[in-house]
C-alpha cells in the first residue's frame, strides 16, 4: 500500500497534478456528448493582468460550481479566454515605446499595432498561467481572445446588424473624455474619488436691472461655455422672471434665463448655470431648449478660441485660478466655500476626467434594454442575492445610449468608411471597395476604434463559435451561470443579456451569482496605496493553493464583504494538514486489508458506524443543497465540520480501539476508508490537489477522483436513532472533558464517573455505550440510574437532562488547587473590571467600532462565565478540604 508523506507539501503536489489534469484532457468538454449540459463563461480577465485577490476569489467559486457539476455527471464547459482591454494594454506598449525615446505617433498605426500583437504574444499570457495554478478546470484547449478572428468576425456581424436596424448611430453627444488618453472612456473606466474642492458663488447680473443672480459652481472655467440660466418654473423666486436676459461674467455674453423642472430649488440660490458641452445633466437639459453647444476646450484640456483671447492655450486648471482672479478683480464673485465633491478620474492613467462634447458611435440602448428587464422580471434569469435585482432595473430603466466608440488604436476598427466624394458613410461585414452611396472609390476607414466592452457584450456566445452555427454553441448556449462582482452588473452583465437576447433569441446565462468584495481584516478596501494587499500567488506558495481556495469560500456569504486576513489562511492549512494526517492514519492501518473503498454490506454494524454514516449521508444533503443556492460558505462549513469534528476528532479516535485488537477491525477500516473517500469527493471542488493526491493512494482507486461521483443524500441511510445516540455519548464525553480542563486534572488520569439519569432510555443509551464513554473520556463509569447519588467530594455538570459527577477522591492536590482556583478568580476579577470601565465610558462607546465593543462585551460575558464556573470548583475543594 503507497503510504503518504509525513508532512503535506504543497508545492510538488500541485506541480504533478495540475499537469496530470491538462494531459489527460480532464477540463476538456465534448460538444457531442448527451450529458446534460452545464457552463460558464470565464469573466475575461484583462490580457494586461496578473492574479490578484478579486480574481482568486471569482475563480476559486467557478471552479467549485465546474468540478461539482463534473462529478455530478454533467458534460461541463468552462470556458477560458482574455479581454484585449483597449486602453489598459495601449498604454502598457506606449510606456514601452516612451523608454525606448518613440511613441505610436512616429511607429504609425500598423507598425503601433504589430507591436501590441507582439507583446500579446510575448507577455500576454501570464494571467492564463497564474490561473491555471490556481487550479482552475477551464477548457484550455478552447482558449479565446476578443480580438481573435472568430471573435473579430462575431463583432463586426453585430455592429453591422445594429448599424442596419438604425440601433447604432454616429453623432455629437458627451462623453467621458480623457485628456491625457485622448479618447471617450466607458462611465466603468471612470473612478470617482472624494476631492477637496471649492464652491464658487457667482453674480449673474440681469441685461435691464441691477439685479443679479449668484450661482454656485466647482468649475468656473466653464462659465466661458454657459448658453443660459435655468431655474424650477415651479420656483415662486424666479417664476416671473423666465425669459429674460442675464449677461455672462467677463465674456458679456446674453444668457436667457429658462424653466426647467430639473433644476432643484433647494440647493443654493436655486439657479443653475447651464453648460451643455461640459455636463451631462446641462447636456439633455440643453437638448430639451435648443440651447447652443460651446465647447470652451481641445481635447487635451486646454482652452481653445470659444474661450475667448485671455484665457485660449491656457490649460483647463490654470484657467481657473485666471477666471477666480478676474471675476474678484471685476466684483462677479460672492464668495468662496470648502467643498468636498466626487470627481472623476480616468481608471487607467488617473486624470481628472472630462464631460466633452464630440463626434462618437453610439448604440441606442431603450429597445434592446426592454427584452433584458423582462428577462430578469420573468425569471429566465435568476440574479443572487436577489437584493441587486431592483438595482439592476433603476439603472436599465433610465438607461442611455451607449458610447462605444475609443479614440485609440488597439482594438477592434469600427466597420464604417467615409467616402471623400459624398461624404456619406459605408458600413459593411466585409471591406468595401466602392462607396455603398455613389460607388466611387477611394474609401477611408474610421480610425476609432470600438469600446472593449462591446466584444465582451458578445462573450457568451462568440465564444462558442457564432455567428456559425457550431455544435458547441447548440450544445452549451445558454450558459447555466455567471459568476461576476457587481460593480460590472449594468456594464458588462446587463449588455450580455441585451446581446444575447438579440442575436440568439434566448438569454445568455440562467442565474448571475453577484460576489461580494474582498476587503482587509479591518474591512478596508485592498490597496497598494494603503498597504494592506494581500498577494494570492504568495499565499498559494507560503500555504497552499488549496488553504486559499478553501479560505474563500469559507468567507463567501451571500451579499456580506470578505474581511481577509493571512492568519485565515493560515488556519485552512492546518485543515489540509488535519486531512493529511488523519488520511495517514487510516492508510498506515491498510497493510493486512483485503477490501476497497466500497462500502461493505452489514445488518449488524455497531451504534458508533451506523452514527458516521448517517451524518456523512446528511453532510452530502447539506453541500449539495449549499451549491445549488450559490450558498459556498455554508457547503465549506457543512464539510469543514463533519471532517474536522465528527471524523478525525470523534470516529477516528473512537476506531483505535478497534484497529488495536478489537474483533471488528476490517468493519472498523472499511467504515474509515469509505467515509475518508466520500469526505474527499465531497472536498475536491474545494480542495482540488490534496484531495487527489490522498485519493491517488487509496485502495482501487486507479481514476482521477474527477473521474469519480459527487456523494449524493440517500433518504434511506438517515438513522436518527443512532444520530441521538451517539450525539448523548458525545455530550457526555465533551462533559468530562469539560470538568478535567476546569479542575485542572492530569490529561492521563483515569476518572471515576457518576451519571444520574431523568429517564430509563437515558440510562440504557449509557449503558450500552459504555465501552464508548470509558475510552472517549478516558474514564470509568462507576455507575449510571435513576438514583444516582453524587459523591461527597466531586465535580460537576448538567448534560441533556443527566447530572454528572466526576469523583475528586485521591485524584487531586485540593490545598494547591485552592491556590490555583483563588489566584485565577483574581486575574479574571480585575479583567473584568477593566472591561466593565471601558463598557461604560461614553467616549470609548461613541468613537470605538462596533466590532471592537461587541468584541469586548463578548469578552466580559466569558469571564463572568467562567468566574461562575471557578466558584462552584472553589466550593468543592474546600468540602474536600474540611
Amino acid at each position: 500500500m503507497d503510504q503518504l508523506e509525513k508532512i503535506y507539501s504543497p508545492k510538488e503536489v500541485e506541480e504533478r497534478w495540475g499537469k496530470y489534469w491538462e494531459e489527460n484532457h480532464l477540463f476538456h468538454a465534448d460538444e457531442t456528448s448527451t450529458k446534460k449540459p452545464f457552463s460558464i463563461v470565464i469573466p475575461p480577465p484583462n490580457v494586461t493582468g496578473s492574479l490578484h485577490m478579486g480574481h482568486a476569489f471569482n475563480n476559486t467559486l467557478q471552479d467549485i460550481l465546474a468540478r461539482w457539476k463534473r462529478m455530478l455527471g454533467f458534460e461541463v464547459l468552462w470556458q477560458p479566454g482574455t479581454d484585449h482591454a483597449g486602453i489598459a494594454t495601449q498604454n502598457v506598449v506606449e510606456r514601452q515605446l516612451h523608454a525606448e525615446g518613440t511613441n505610436r505617433q512616429e511607429l504609425g498605426r500598423e507598425e503601433f499595432v504589430k507591436r501590441v500583437w507582439k507583446w500579446k504574444k510575448e507577455s500576454g499570457g501570464t494571467i492564463n498561467h497564474q490561473l491555471s495554478k490556481l487550479g482552475s478546470s477551464l477548457d484550455w484547449e478552447r482558449d479565446r481572445f476578443t480580438m481573435d478572428e472568430g471573435l473579430s468576425k462575431a463583432v463586426r456581424e453585430v455592429f453591422v446588424s445594429l448599424y442596419e436596424e438604425g440601433l447604432i448611430y454616429k453623432g455629437d453627444y458627451i462623453v467621458n473624455w480623457c485628456p491625457r488618453c485622448l479618447t471617450a472612456i466607458s462611465d466603468l473606466e471612470v473612478e470617482h474619488k472624494e476631492t477637496q474642492g471649492h464652491l464658487y458663488n457667482i453674480r449673474y447680473q440681469f441685461k435691464n436691472s441691477k439685479n443679479s443672480l449668484t450661482i454656485a459652481t466647482t468649475r468656473p472655467e466653464t462659465l466661458l461655455g454657459d448658453s443660459a440660466v435655468a431655474v424650477n418654473p415651479k420656483d415662486e423666486r424666479y417664476k416671473s422672471m423666465i425669459g429674460e436676459t442675464l449677461i455672462l461674467p467677463l465674456l458679456g455674453r446674453e444668457l436667457p434665463l429658462i424653466g426647467d423642472n430639473y433644476v432643484d430649488s433647494s440647493f443654493g440660490s436655486g439657479a443653475l448655470k447651464v453648460t451643455p458641452a461640459h455636463d451631462p445633466n446641462d447636456f439633455e437639459l440643453g437638448r430639451r431648449h435648443d440651447l447652443k453647444l460651446i465647447n470652451v476646450m481641445n481635447p487635451d484640456g486646454s482652452m481653445n478660441q470659444e474661450a475667448g483671447p485671455l484665457y485660449q492655450g491656457l490649460d483647463r486648471l490654470t484657467c481657473r485660478q485666471k477666471i477666480v482672479e478676474n471675476l474678484k478683480e471685476k466684483n462677479f464673485l460672492e464668495s468662496v466655500e470648502d467643498h468636498m465633491h466626487s470627481v472623476g478620474h480616468c481608471y487607467r492613467c488617473h486624470t481628472v476626467v472630462e464631460p466633452y462634447v464630440s463626434t462618437q458611435w453610439f448604440v441606442k440602448t431603450e429597445p434592446l434594454a426592454k427584452s433584458a428587464i423582462e428577462a430578469v422580471k420573468s425569471r429566465q434569469i435568476h440574479i443572487v442575492p436577489k437584493l441587486w435585482e431592483n438595482t439592476y432595473f433603476n439603472w436599465m430603466g433610465n438607461i442611455r445610449d451607449w458610447c462605444i466608440s475609443r479614440q485609440i488604436w488597439w482594438g477592434h476598427q469600427i466597420p464604417a468608411w467615409d467616402c471623400p466624394t459624398c461624404d456619406k458613410i459605408t458600413v459593411a461585414r466585409e471591406t468595401p471597395k466602392v462607396c455603398s452611396h455613389c460607388k466611387e472609390a477611394g474609401l477611408v476607414q474610421e480610425t476609432d476604434v470600438l469600446d472593449t466592452w462591446f466584444s465582451s457584450a458578445l462573450w457568451p456566445f462568440s465564444t462558442l463559435g457564432w455567428p456559425e452555427q457550431t455544435q458547441t454553441l447548440k450544445k452549451f448556449y445558454p450558459t447555466s451561470v455567471l459568476c461576476t462582482g457587481f460593480d460590472i452588473l449594468f456594464f458588462w452583465v446587463a449588455r450580455m443579456i441585451m446581446m444575447g437576447n438579440r442575436f440568439m433569441d434566448n438569454v445568455p446565462f440562467q442565474s448571475v451569482y453577484i460576489h461580494a468584495l474582498i476587503r482587509d481584516s479591518e474591512g478596508q478596501k485592498m490597496s497598494k496605496t494603503k498597504g494592506n494587499v494581500i498577494n494570492p500567488l504568495t499565499m498559494m506558495d507560503k500555504y497552499g493553493t488549496d488553504a486559499l481556495r478553501f479560505t474563500l469560500a469559507a468567507f463567501a456569504a451571500q451579499g456580506r464583504d470578505i474581511k481577509l486576513s493571512e492568519e485565515r489562511i493560515e488556519g485552512y492549512r492546518n485543515f489540509c494538514n488535519k486531512l493529511w494526517n488523519a488520511s495517514r492514519f487510516v492508510l498506515m492501518n491498510l497493510d493486512d486489508y483485503d477490501g476497497t473503498c466500497e462500502l461493505a454490506p452489514n445488518e449488524k454494524r455497531s451504534t458508533a458506524h451506523r452514527w458516521i454514516l448517517s451524518r456523512l449521508n446528511e453532510t452530502c444533503r447539506d453541500v449539495n443543497n449549499a451549491l445549488e443556492e450559490f450558498k459556498f460558505n455554508d457547503a465549506a462549513s457543512s464539510i469543514y465540520k463533519f471532517i474536522w469534528n465528527e471524523y478525525c476528532d470523534w470516529f477516528l479516535e473512537l476506531s483505535k480501539s478497534h484497529l488495536y485488537g478489537g474483533e471488528d477491525k476490517k468493519e472498523t477500516l472499511n467504515i474509515l476508508l469509505y467515509v475518508l473517500e466520500s469526505c474527499l469527493r465531497l472536498l475536491h471542488p474545494f480542495m482540488p490537489f490534496i484531495t487527489e493526491e490522498i485519493h491517488s493512494k487509496l485502495p482501487e482507486t486507479s481514476r482521477s477522483i474527477m473521474k469519480k461521483s459527487f456523494p449524493e443524500y440517500k433518504e434511506k441511510d438517515v438513522d436518527l436513532d443512532a444520530e441521538k445516540t451517539f450525539s448523548t455519548v458525545i455530550n457526555v464525553v465533551t462533559s468530562v472533558r469539560n470538568i478535567r480542563g476546569e479542575m485542572n486534572l492530569n490529561p492521563g488520569l483515569n476518572l471515576d464517573l457518576f451519571i444520574r439519569t431523568k429517564h430509563s432510555h437515558e440510562t440504557e443509551i449509557l449503558k450500552n455505550n459504555t465501552n464508548y464513554i470509558n475510552s472517549l473520556a478516558r474514564a470509568s463509569l462507576i455507575e449510571s440510574s435513576l438514583t444516582t447519588k453524587k459523591p461527597r467530594v466531586s465535580a460537576s455538570s448538567v448534560c441533556e437532562e443527566m447530572d454528572i459527577f466526576v469523583s475528586l477522591e485521591g485524584k487531586l492536590n485540593f490545598a494547591e488547587e485552592k491556590k490555583r482556583i483563588e489566584k485565577e478568580l483574581k486575574k479574571i476579577e480585575k479583567d473584568i473590571i477593566v472591561l466593565e470601565k471601558k463598557l461604560s465610558n461614553k467616549n470609548f462607546i461613541g468613537n470605538a467600532p462596533p466590532e471592537v465593543i461587541e468584541k469586548n462585551s463578548q469578552r466580559k460575558q466569558v469571564l463572568s462565565e467562567k468566574q461562575a464556573r471557578l466558584r462552584i470548583h472553589l466550593e468543592t475543594v474546600g468540602i474536600a478540604l474540611s
